[in-house]
């Protein structure tokens, strides 16, 4: 017999994908507890309602992928620099990695688009620790810089790795088949890493140094 976490995790995986394909609304407790075979009663002890279910099934989406994929723990010493590099290579793997479960990014995008109570939660308790590192190692790299200039820097860095997850049928249609095949998750990394360091004076700019 499956013990109470594994119900609990069964019901989160499985309301995560009824979720990500249909949506708050278009979701059933009852076909969310058929899918994943438990008692209709099991959401309200574990839960309490649809909502908070959907909330907890959100913040699972993203949770995992911090924790498949955690932040390096850097020794005291590694430059900035070292460390803006290796941010943008863990994040962007998190996000355009093959082993990620594509309910992950429709669910984060449906609460991106449509915006519930699960958002602030999402935010405050798994992505604000990721900006918050983030935030440390640009104003280590740019102290006089104002702390509203590194928040948009900071949201433009993780706009372009978001860009090729959100939008790969676009650039499927403009690149051709054939070249966006070629654009994995180490591909990616390494080009929006050098575009970052680039277009923040921390590397030659393209067409002078590396090809």
């Amino acid at each position: 017999m499956p013990t109470p976490d594994d119900t609990q995790q069964r019901l989160l995986q499985t309301a995560g994908e009824i979720f990500a394909e249909k949506g708050f609304e278009g979701t059933t407790v009852r076909e969310i507890c058929q899918r994943a075979e438990v008692n209709i009663a099991a959401v309200n002890y574990y839960f309490r309602d649809k909502e908070r279910l959907y909330i907890e099934a959100v913040k699972q989406a993203c949770r995992e992928d911090n924790e498949r994929l955690p932040l390096p723990e850097w020794p005291k010493g590694v430059s900035a620099k070292t460390r803006l590099r290796e941010f943008i290579r863990t994040m962007a793997q998190r996000m355009l990695g093959n082993d990620r479960p594509r309910w992950h990014t429709q669910l984060l995008l449906r609460e991106m688009a449509h915006p519930t109570e699960a958002c602030a939660e999402l935010v405050q308790e798994q992505i604000r620790p990721n900006a918050q590192v983030l935030s440390g190692i640009l104003k280590e790299l740019f102290p006089a810089v104002s702390e509203s200039t590194r928040w948009l820097i900071g949201f433009s860095i993780m706009g372009q790795i978001v860009f090729h997850k959100a939008f790969q049928p676009v650039v499927t249609q403009l690149a051709g088949e054939k070249e966006s095949a070629a654009y994995d998750a180490g591909l990616l990394a390494r080009h929006i890493t050098r575009f970052c360091l680039a277009a923040l004076g921390l590397e030659p700019p393209f067409g002078k140094g590396k090809p």
